[in-house]
C-alpha cells in the first residue's frame, strides 16, 4: 500500500526497520494464529495505554498546525483515535473478561512509555512536521499490517482487530494523513523536500519512531 508520496521515501529512509516492524514475529502470529491470546491480549491492554498518549499527540496537532485544513485532520484523527480505535480495544478485552475499569487501570510498561514519551517530547520541541514524522509510522504500519493481514490472514480469532485497520475506513483515515502530510511538506519545504537541510532530521524521527513500534512489538511477546 502506498499512502501518497511522503510515505514510501520515509519508509525507505528507514531501511530494514520498517520490515521488522511491519513483518514482526508478532504479527506474523496474528497472521497465521499463532500467537498466544494472553499476548494478544497484554499487547491489546498496553495499546489501549499507547492510544491514550497517542491522541493527546494528535491534539498537540492542533496547536502545532499552520491551516484549518491541518488543524481539521488532527481534530479528526483524535475522534476517531478515542471513539472508534479504542473501543475496539474495549469490546474485545470485554469478552476476555476485562472491563474497561481494569482496562483502564492498565500500568504501562517500559516500552509503552519510551514510544509515548518519546513522540510527544518530539512535537513539543518540534514543529508540525516533527511531530507528524514521529506520528506518521503508527497510523501507516497499522495500515500495511492490516492491508496484508486481511487479504492472507486464516486467524479467525484474530479477524476484528485484521478487520479494523485492514477495512476501508481504515485504509481512507491512512490515505487521508498521508496528503495531509504531503501538503504540510510542500508547504514547509518546498517542492523537492529531499533537497531540504529539514529532510534528514524527519526521516530520523521516522525511523526512530518505527524502532520504537518493533521494540512494541517485542513487549508484547512478554505478557
Amino acid at each position: 500500500m502506498i499512502y501518497g508520496t511522503t510515505h514510501p521515501l520515509w519508509r525507505a529512509a528507514a531501511g530494514p526497520v520498517w520490515k521488522e516492524y511491519t513483518h514482526h514475529r508478532f504479527v506474523e502470529g496474528v497472521q497465521n494464529g499463532t500467537l498466544p491470546d494472553a499476548c494478544f491480549l497484554h499487547y491489546l491492554r498496553q495499546d489501549y495505554v499507547y492510544l491514550m498518549h497517542y491522541a493527546k499527540a494528535w491534539a498537540l496537532g492542533v496547536t502545532k498546525a499552520d491551516t484549518l485544513e491541518e488543524m481539521r485532520a488532527c481534530s479528526a484523527t483524535v475522534e476517531g483515535l478515542v471513539n472508534a480505535e479504542m473501543i475496539l480495544h474495549v469490546d474485545v478485552c470485554a469478552s476476555h473478561g476485562i472491563d474497561q475499569q481494569a482496562l483502564f487501570a492498565t500500568e504501562e510498561r517500559s516500552a509503552t512509555m519510551a514510544y509515548t514519551r518519546y513522540v510527544l517530547a518530539t512535537g513539543h520541541a518540534g514543529d508540525f512536521l516533527d511531530l507528524m514524522a514521529a506520528l506518521a509510522p503508527c497510523v501507516w504500519g497499522y495500515g500495511e499490517i492490516g492491508a496484508r493481514l486481511l487479504a492472507q490472514s486464516h486467524a479467525p480469532q484474530y479477524l476484528a482487530w485484521i478487520e479494523t485497520y485492514g477495512g476501508a475506513q481504515y485504509q481512507d483515515i491512512c490515505h487521508e494523513v498521508g496528503a495531509m502530510i504531503d501538503a504540510a511538506i510542500l508547504r514547509r519545504l518546498g517542492p523537492d523536500p529531499q533537497s531540504s537541510p529539514r529532510w534528514p532530521g524527519l526521516c530520523r524521527i521516522f525511523r526512530q519512531a518505527s524502532q520504537l513500534e518493533v521494540d512494541f512489538w517485542a513487549m508484547g511477546l512478554q505478557p
